[in-house]
This record gives structure tokens, sequence and C-alpha cells, in this order.
């Protein structure tokens, strides 16, 4: 319940600052935080709870974002609908990689490359056929009102993304307490042993990809949404993949936290290297890869993961004096 008392408490904090303040500043960088924790919180369920580790994940963003526009465009659907569909669909696309993959036993760097073969091909299609908009991409047309999903400030943006990231937090919390997280983590620690006590673990994966896909779907969706633009490379390019992995693995895998710690610190860090570096394109993406390195040399549990590594190595250091001493 501490937890969960957690999730609430934030979720008031983060609802109180746009009261607080007009700044566009401070509240579209608080509405990409947000976003880029509900990307890492997506992918953490598959390859942190689940042990699965993705490079694709740009594959659910992107059915999600176009979804969300096609649905609009084509289908003349309201923007709320469509963001259902775009759930939905993202979910559908999970369980369909989920199959091919899992029922032949793929894992590990196998399933990591499977991922990001889906994306690839995806990216491919949606560059190929006109109803995609193909190499030109899709834009929505810009009317403003809460039905169409479309704020006339960040704020508006900003609470629905915060929507998004409570759904993401309060399922985390669900995968740490209830029977199926269990049977996941079981999964993710020795499959074989699942399966002994009666676990499926092609069920259970299953289960989890289409609920990391929904997520990320739901963040293409959003994107769509803020943006009003999408096209291959952004919706299926390996820059959303990294995004979401690299904030899940910085923040701390398998933890609550982490992703929301993860993509706070790297969206810090992107806004520093950016006002500092910003005649250098691509250096946020080398502080990434350099901070990605430092956290896995030396805080293999991640941010969220500091006061057990710190422990363990004070306790290390105590054992090894103890040994001098005597």
């Amino acid at each position: 319940m501490k937890e969960l008392g957690g999730i609430f408490l934030f979720i008031a904090v983060a609802a109180g600052i746009p009261l607080a303040t007009d700044s566009g500043v401070t509240l579209n960088f608080m509405m990409m935080a947000l976003y880029a924790a509900l990307l890492a919180q997506a992918w953490n369920i598959l390859g942190g709870f689940g042990g699965q580790f993705s490079f694709g994940h740009a594959l659910f963003f992107g059915t999600g974002a176009y979804i969300q526009a096609m649905a609009q465009l084509h289908g003349g659907l309201n923007a709320w609908l469509a963001l259902a569909l775009a759930v939905a669909g993202a979910a559908g696309v999970g369980l369909m990689v989920g199959a091919l993959s899992f029922r032949y036993g793929l894992k590990g760097s196998y399933f990591a490359l499977v991922t990001l073969a889906f994306a690839e091909v995806f990216r491919i299609l949606a560059l190929s056929v006109p109803f995609t908009g193909a190499g030109v991409g899709l834009m929505l047309p810009l009317r403003e009102s809460f039905s169409n999903m479309q704020f006339g400030s960040r704020k508006g943006y900003v609470y629905l993304i915060l929507g998004f990231v409570a759904v993401a937090l309060l399922t985390t919390w669900w995968l740490k307490h209830s029977r199926f997280g269990a049977y996941l983590q079981a999964v993710r620690d020795n499959e074989d042993s699942a399966r002994a006590v009666g676990v499926s673990p092609f069920r259970v994966k299953l289960g989890a990809i289409a609920l990391s896909g929904a997520l990320m779907g739901a963040g293409g969706a959003f994107y769509a949404q803020v943006f009003q633009y999408i096209d291959p490379g952004i919706s299926f390019g390996p820059t959303t993949s990294v995004e979401a992995l690299v904030a899940a693995i910085v923040g701390g895998i398998g933890t609550l936290w982490g992703p929301v710690l993860g993509a706070l610190v790297l969206h810090v860090l992107a806004d520093v290297t950016r006002n500092m570096f910003g005649q250098l394109p691509g250096i946020n993406m080398v502080i990434y890869g350099v901070v990605l390195v430092l956290i896995v040399m030396f805080l293999p549990r991640g941010i969220a993961g500091l006061g057990a590594t710190a422990r363990s190595v004070w306790l290390r250091f105590r054992q090894k004096g103890g040994g001098r001493h005597d």
C-alpha cells in the first residue's frame, strides 16, 4: 500500500504543477519527460519484468501513431475513439509478434533482433503504401477542442500524458503484486522452473507483450495528437526504441519508479547538452551512450537501485577491511 500511496502522491504533485505555472518551458519539459516515462514504463513491462529485451519497441509506437492519424483522416472517427483503436491495434501487433517469436522459443538477442526487424518491416511498408502517406507522412488538421484531443495550451497535453503515465504506473504496481506478475517474473528468472510448476511461459510472455505494446501505442497516439504529423522515420525509426530502453535501463529495469527516474534524468541531460552544445547535432545521443555505459559499469541496478548498490559496496568494503584487520 505504501507504493500505491506513492503513485497517488506523484500524480497529485504532478497535476498541481500546471496549476502553479504558465511557463511554456516548464510545461513543455514536464510533458516530454512524462512522455518519455510512458515509453520507458511500456518497455519495462516486457524487458524489465518479463526479461524479454526489445530493440524494436518503435513497432508498437508507430502502430499506435498511424492508427490514431488514419482513423481520423480516413475513417472520420473521433480522436478519443481513434485512441482506443490505436491502443488495441498496438496490443494486437504485440500479440502477433509474440505469437511468432515465443512459439518458437526466441529469447535474448534473437528476440531483440526479431523486434528490430519487425519495426524495420513496418517502416518500409509505411513508406510504400499510399494510405499511410508513404514518405510524405500524415498531417492532422488543427482543430482545438477537448473532443478532438487538441488543446489550446500545453496544460491539456500535460494532463493527458499524466493520465497515461498513471495507468502505466498502476499497471506496473499490479504486476509487482499480482499472480500474473509473479508468473512473469518467474518466467524471466527461469522458464524451465516456471514450466515445471505449471506456468505457461508462452501465455505469460504473450500477455506481457500485449500490455507493453498497448502502452507504447498510447505513446504513439499521444505523439500524433501533440505534433500533428507523423512519417515512417519518426514512427518506426530506432530513435524511439532507444529512448524507451535507455530510460528504463538508466532508471532501473524491473522497478516501479526506475523508468520515471531515468526519463527525468535523461531529459535534464538532454536540455543541458542542448543549451551547451546546440551547435553539435546528435550530441544528446552521445551523452545517452556515455550515461548508459557508466550506469551499466557502476550502477547495474540503475538509479532506482542506487541505495542497494551503495549498501552492497559498503558491505564488501567492510568485509575486506575486516579481513585485513584480522
